[in-house]
């Protein structure tokens, strides 16, 4: 495997709590932080500048989407995925393993790869280990992801342990198949909530060897209280050395929970999505804008913020866009959420090189009323119902 030109330096600790500096072709991250996702190439509403402007270092893109659209070769042809969205910053891909899981009855695994089929149009894709790794080189990302198999929360044992076994075999493949010293290639670690998988899992995947480490195969369906709890296992055991990514990751508390693990990368759609339907974030927890309550709220959308949106309109403005179907209401959101998240690892990254990072956990934790977990359970499971069955190995 060639050596790469990325490099994690660790600048503080406060108990497990990690601040750090990771180093990349594209630039420098301070870590604790948190990926906007851009699944196609774009954060939804917003331009690379803007995405930039709010506090952003790294993004995420995905691999499996973007091979169906634009066409990685296509992106290949036009720069590479940095010049053809016009981010001078790191990118992480995802390699498409989760997005093969969320896409339920509509793939198949294999011990060589996924076979799916395009939610776009029908047709049949393959996706090995070799062409996850291929792919990503060609796109030109600073951080590649192996291939994995995802599985969701419930499976048997059996299945279990295959889907990890397979995510150590296909690791490998992904080792071998490297061939770019300026990429980063992460590995991931699976097992589900079994603790005892998860050790196995560490220990298979560190064996490897790789440029950073990953924990998928969360927030899949399992209690809030499981994720804590894989989350405080696994983090100590990865190497201090190199950077700790939970992939999928993003409700504030989370967050919170999981950097006093000692993770020190994050990434989630949820800020994006939940802008676009009125949801925006605050230090006391989440509410919805278009809400009857806020038609004459004068204040911003959350005293004290500095972004634009609050710098700039009110929250009755904001009200009024959604109750009148205007997409500026979305944008708006978006820019507010984005810029709370921000802040957050601002603020966690500050404490930590303070060594004042238990009061700030604490204080955030006390304050912050996070969504019920039986409505978000109940919105998981209407999630997973319409995804099909879990992964059919043959």
């Amino acid at each position: 495997m060639p050596s790469s030109a990325i490099a994690f330096q660790l600048q503080a600790a406060c108990g497990h709590a990690r601040a750090g500096l990771l180093t990349t072709p594209h630039g420098s991250v301070p870590t604790p932080a948190f990926m906007p996702v851009a699944t196609q190439g774009s954060v939804k509403t917003l331009s690379p500048q803007e995405t930039r402007e709010l506090g952003a270092h790294i993004i995420l893109a995905n691999t499996y989407h973007l091979s169906l659209r634009p066409g990685i070769e296509t992106v290949q042809r036009l720069g590479g995925l940095h010049a053809f969205m016009a981010w001078d910053g790191p990118i992480l891909t995802d390699s498409g393993g989760f997005q093969a899981y969320s896409l339920g009855v509509l793939r198949r695994v294999t011990e060589d790869g996924l076979l799916v089929s395009s939610h776009i149009d029908g047709s049949q894709r393959f996706l090995s280990p070799e062409l996850a790794v291929r792919y990503q080189e060609s796109l030109g990302v600073d951080i590649a992801m192996v291939l994995d198999q995802c599985i969701g929360y419930g499976a048997g044992p059996d299945a279990l342990r295959g889907a990890m076994e397979r995510t150590h075999r296909w690791a490998r493949r992904c080792r071998d198949a490297r061939t770019r010293a300026d990429q980063a290639l992460f590995g991931i670690i699976q097992g589900g909530t079994d603790l005892a998988l998860r050790d196995e899992s560490i220990q298979a995947v560190t064996s490897i060897g790789f440029d950073g480490y990953a924990v998928g195969g969360l927030t899949v369906g399992e209690p809030k209280v499981l994720t804590y709890q894989v989350a405080e296992h696994t983090a100590p055991q990865l190497p201090p050395n190199k950077a700790r990514y939970m992939m999928g990751s993003g409700s504030p508390e989370d967050l919170v929970r999981a950097v006093a693990a000692g993770f020190d990368l994050f990434d989630c759609a949820l800020p994006t999505r939940v802008a676009r339907h009125g949801a925006v974030f605050t230090d006391r927890g989440r509410y919805n804008v278009a809400n009857s309550q806020h038609r004459e709220a004068q204040a911003p959308l959350e005293d004290g913020c500095d972004c634009s949106t609050c710098r700039t309109f009110s929250a009755a403005y904001v009200h009024h866009l959604f109750r009148s179907r205007e997409l500026l209401g979305s944008r708006l959101a978006t820019i507010h959420n984005l810029r709370f998240y921000q802040r957050l690892m601002e603020r966690m990254r500050q404490a930590i090189l303070g060594g004042a990072f238990d009061d700030f956990q604490r204080e955030f934790l006390a304050a912050y009323v996070p969504t019920d977990e039986h409505a978000r359970q109940e919105q998981r499971g209407r999630w997973r119902r319409t995804k099909g069955q879990p992964f059919v190995a043959s």
